[in-house]
């Protein structure tokens, strides 16, 4: 992706969140600069990944296949000792007609949530044993408090206001439902490695190259190392 692009994103995410009333902390302003300078009480910004994320799944067309994040808190499950914080909240948004591709999570469990905009749509499969889509077997799910089965390959949908569980492999493919525009949704989850804790079905990375054709407006979370040096 090119870091033009990212930053034309994250212009637009920051103001459809505040359409609807969703302010940022004061990391999420930070320049470069700041990043390089932050001392050690900021340390957990670092270390769990807090702050910005945009990705478009290596498919080099955002618009079709794309997420872009902002991580307002985190716990650390290969550091408890030091970040005991057993949760973690984010805001995703999600573009008219955009894909998040089909994965599921070894560790965490989340709950998602459509905040506002369109219609999302989640097309859910129970993970086999080794780790293929189970196109058998029925899926339990927990809508809004209420126990639902959803078939293999059924399709959970969420409205504005909405919100399901996913536990730990349950693979499930979102689709902002073309037409009804683009979608915030808010996840809080169990703490969150996107290193590590991602099973994609379709062997896609996690993380986009960025081609830095333009000064960083918005700094990503993936920028943090470089920036960071050995801090």
């Amino acid at each position: 992706m090119k870091r033009s692009q990212i930053n034309t994103i994250l212009d637009n995410l920051i103001a459809f969140a505040s359409e609807h009333k969703v302010y940022f902390p004061e990391f999420a302003n930070w320049t470069t600069e700041d990043v390089k300078n932050a001392g050690p009480e900021y340390q957990e910004i670092f270390d769990n990944m807090l702050g910005w994320d945009v990705t478009d799944f290596g498919s080099d067309d955002f618009a079709k296949r794309g997420l872009a994040t902002f991580t307002f808190r985190n716990g650390n499950f290969n550091d408890k000792k030091t970040y005991p914080k057993p949760y973690c909240e984010k805001i995703l948004i999600l573009e008219d007609g955009q894909e998040l591709p089909m994965h599921f999570h070894k560790i965490k469990e989340e709950d998602t949530i459509n905040r506002g905009g369109g219609i999302l749509d989640i097309t859910v499969y129970n993970a086999t044993a080794d780790e293929q889509l189970d196109k058998e077997s029925d899926v339990h799910l927990v809508k809004d408090g209420k126990k639902i089965t959803v078939p293999a390959g059924g399709v959970v949908s969420l409205e504005p206001g909405e919100s399901v569980t996913m536990t730990q492999r349950i693979y499930h493919r979102w689709m902002g439902r073309k037409g009804t525009g683009k979608i915030m949704v808010w996840e809080v989850s169990s703490s969150n490695d996107d290193n590590v804790d991602n099973r994609f079905f379709e062997p896609v990375p996690r993380f986009s190259n960025v081609d830095e054709d333009e000064p960083i407006r918005h700094v990503l979370f993936a920028d943090y190392p470089t920036l960071r040096g050995n801090k």
